[in-house]
């Protein structure tokens, strides 16, 4: 088993970003470091809230990536961040170094940053597979 920092993406972002076709993830807060290396991306199906639901237990690994840096959201990157409308007051993580993972097993989605434990992912045909 291997501890990884862990942030979850509501579905089907985290397949855009191993597609390749979603490089900004917007979020209204950031990582309290930079760069950020080997952030193990969880897809989950329930969009998470503080005042609602907290956790999805049948989240899933797609991803290790780096966050290479975080700046003001501009209307411009929209289709960047594979998004259906633009606000302000928003922050774009740049996503960088896609690793795309399988893990075999459910990992539970969560809010913010958080740590989790995953089987070591093995390399393999370009991606890391269980």
């Amino acid at each position: 088993m291997k501890r990884y920092s862990a942030l979850s993406i509501v579905a089907p972002g985290g397949d855009l970003i191993c597609e390749g076709k979603k490089i900004l993830e917007i979020r209204r807060w950031s990582p309290t470091e930079l760069p950020l290396k080997g952030l193990l991306i969880v897809q989950n199906s329930i969009r998470l809230s503080r005042s609602g639901q907290t956790g999805d237990p049948g989240g899933r690994a797609v991803a290790l990536v780096d966050i290479e840096d975080v700046s003001e959201w501009r209307e411009e990157d929209l289709e960047a961040a594979c998004g259906s409308a633009w606000e302000p007051g928003w922050l774009a993580w740049r996503l960088v170094n896609v690793r795309p993972v399988d893990c075999g097993h459910p990992v539970e989605a969560k809010l913010g940053i958080y740590e989790v434990e995953v089987p070591d992912l093995p390399w393999q045909n370009g991606h890391f597979s269980r």
